[in-house]
């Protein structure tokens, strides 16, 4: 039996953070796989899928921590005084 989870963050610039974790996706070990997709301009996507459940928890560590880390790089950037992408 497969097992999956989907989650969707709703941020100001979600293509940044997508760009940002895009990369990543794909097989997670043996066990799981994990996809993001914009939803549109404010909302990210991010579906983890797995054999098992300590795997899809495994996955859903790194990627929700991975979305995390990009989100808070993206504020201390722009607090910084950078400018977003156009």
């Amino acid at each position: 039996m497969r097992h999956s989870a989907v989650f969707r963050f709703t941020v100001p610039d979600a293509r940044a953070i997508y760009l940002s974790v895009c990369q990543e996706e794909g097989e997670v070990g043996e066990r799981s796989s994990a996809g993001v997709r914009l939803e549109d301009e404010e909302n990210l996507v991010l579906e983890v899928s797995a054999a098992d459940i300590p795997a899809l928890r495994a996955a859903l560590n790194t990627w929700l921590r991975l979305v995390n880390i990009a989100v808070e790089v993206r504020e201390i950037a722009l607090s910084s005084g950078e400018s977003p992408p156009a």
